[in-house]
Order: C-alpha cells, then structure tokens, then sequence
C-alpha cells in the first residue's frame, strides 16, 4: 500500500514489509501496553535494524486510552526515527476498528470474527475490509480458532478448532483481505504447547498450497522460556510448568511456509512478572517504579533482539529507509 514518511519517522503498512520478507524471514509483531515496552521494542528495533509490527489491543486502549497510548508510540518513533514500523490494531471488532479509521494512525487493523460460522466472518470480514481500505489501512482477518488466554479473550482447548486449509482460499477471495491470522496449534497466553503437542505443519502446508504468496500469520507466537517461569515462582509466584512456546525451530519452518508475521506478547508479560518480581524480592526497601522500570525497559530490548534475530529481521529495515529515501 505505501510508506508514510511523518516529520523524521517511516511508518509503513504491512504489505511492505511482508512483500519482502515472504519465505525468508517473519516481521515481528508485539503487543505494547505501557511506556516501559514501547520504549524497550523501539529500542530494540532500532539496535537491531529491524522492521516491527506495533500492536495494540482493545484492552491496551482502555487501558491507557488511545490518544496516550498513541501519543507514547509517536513519541518513541521520534526517539528513534530509523525504527521502520507498522501500527497495529490487533483482535478488534467493528466498533474498535471504525474508532482507529476515524482518528487515524493505525496503518494496520485486524478484525477478529473467527467464533463466527464462516458465513459471517465473511460477511463482517469483508464489511470491514471495505471501510478500511477507503482510507489504505490493511485488514488482517483470521480463520479457525486458538485456545487459550488474551487480555479479555479466553478460549478453551475443547472450543478451539484449526483453520481448513479448503476455506482459506475461498475466504480470503470473497473477503479480499490483506492477510489472514490460521490457527495451527498455537495458543494464546502462557500454556501453548504439551507432550509432543506442536504446530500443524500439515495444515500450515495445505493453506500456503491453496494460497501461494499470500501473507499468513500465526497467532501466539511467544516462546515460554521456561527458566523464566521458574524465576518467577522462585521470587514468589505460582505459575503452572511443565508446558511450552514455540521453539525456534518451529518458527524457522512456519516461514517456509507462508508465515509473515508473528505475535508476540506472553514473552513480555512473563518477563515484566519476572523483572518485578525478583526486584522487590532482592531489594524489598524499594519503593521508586522507575528503578524496575528501566530494569524491565533494558530486558525488554534485549528480549526484542533475541526475537528479530532468530526471525531473521535483524539488519532488514536498511531496505525499507533506502526506498523510503532515507
């Protein structure tokens, strides 16, 4: 769709970044709700040179409402002006999303109607591809079902459904969106994977056949670092064990496969219960938000750079300033 160049930052739409990264390498996608995570991923783009997809939720607008919490991502793409980056609406209905084409800056919105019969996702899917693209916002629609938990959104395993590798085409051509969110496995939240449970590389195989090129993205993208979770309950907590995220080598794979853009946002709220955690542990005298603050704004970078390294993000918004004239 188009670059934006705005005073000295490039905001893009995704279609850029996934024309180019399509079987090579994913943009990272990740859900920011405070002031510590827009700083640290800003910070972690611009060290490692990467593209990202900033994603806000519903919940996140609510939260900080949506003139602060926009406000702090404007002011960090100031801060760091070679950061190459999209704007996100993520898991939107149709009262979000005609809020974020009304006041503008989202580049990106996704409409989330995956609990309906496949008759009206379509039929709200493609409502609302139509009202975004009058204002060239690209629409991320999904197909199937992911368990598990996000911010206000809770699924459980037995309500889940994977997404038909024969609905995909046929939704995505009578929808005419710009990409499509399969469900393959993956779950929200801190529980993903089980046993020798995993993703569906079959089914993930069988929508790019019957969708070659077209951008897919996977949901619960976050990895679970396991010794994370036992630093957590180490400094206090009661986080279950025993399950996981998605390994690297499955991220790797999904890429080949038409993957595009993953999700990240579990990954920083376990670290941001981990940092706190063993903070007022360590030092329970403290009282000052800004000294774990900057504590949890320095791991949030180096999280992000393990992330844009291992999907081969690192070093790729070069291009992106090039053709932006930068």
């Amino acid at each position: 769709m188009h670059y934006q160049l705005k005073q000295n930052h490039v905001i893009v739409t995704p279609d850029i970044l996934f024309d180019d990264c399509y079987g090579k390498y994913a943009i990272p996608a990740i859900n920011v709700f405070t002031l510590e995570q827009v700083s640290g991923v800003f910070r972690g783009a611009n060290r490692s040179a990467s593209p990202v997809i900033i994603q806000t939720t519903p919940v996140a607008r609510d939260y900080a409402g949506p003139e602060v919490l926009l406000g702090m991502v404007a002011a960090a793409a100031e801060a760091y002006p070679d950061v190459v980056y999209a704007l996100h609406l993520d898991h939107g209905n149709e009262t979000h999303i005609a809020a974020a084409l009304q006041a503008g800056g989202y580049t990106s919105v996704m409409i989330d109607a995956s609990h309906d019969p496949i008759t009206e996702n379509i039929h709200r899917t493609r409502a609302v591809t139509e009202a975004a693209h009058e204002k060239n916002v690209f629409v991320e629609a999904e197909l199937g079902i992911l368990s598990g938990v996000e911010d206000d959104l809770m699924v459980d395993v037995a309500s889940s459904r994977y997404t038909r590798p024969e609905d995909a085409a046929y939704f995505v051509e009578q929808t005419q969106c710009d990409s499509l969110a399969v469900a393959v496995g993956t779950s929200h939240g801190a529980y993903k994977f089980s046993g020798d449970q995993g993703i569906r590389f079959d089914i993930l195989a069988a929508i790019q056949q019957r969708l070659p090129g077209f951008p897919l993205v996977l949901h619960g993208g976050s990895s679970i670092n396991a010794d994370e979770l036992a630093r957590i309950n180490r400094a206090g907590g009661r986080l279950a064990q025993g399950s996981r995220g998605v390994s690297d080598d499955e991220i790797k794979r999904a890429i080949g496969l038409g993957i595009c853009k993953v999700n990240v946002a579990t990954d920083l709220r376990v670290l941001w219960t981990r940092v706190h955690r063993e903070f007022f542990v360590q030092q329970p005298e403290q009282f000052d938000p800004i000294v774990p603050g900057k504590v949890y704004i320095e791991a949030v970078e180096r999280l992000c750079v393990d992330k844009f390294e291992k999907l081969g993000s690192a070093g790729r918004a070069r291009t992106f300033l090039q053709a932006a004239g930068r």
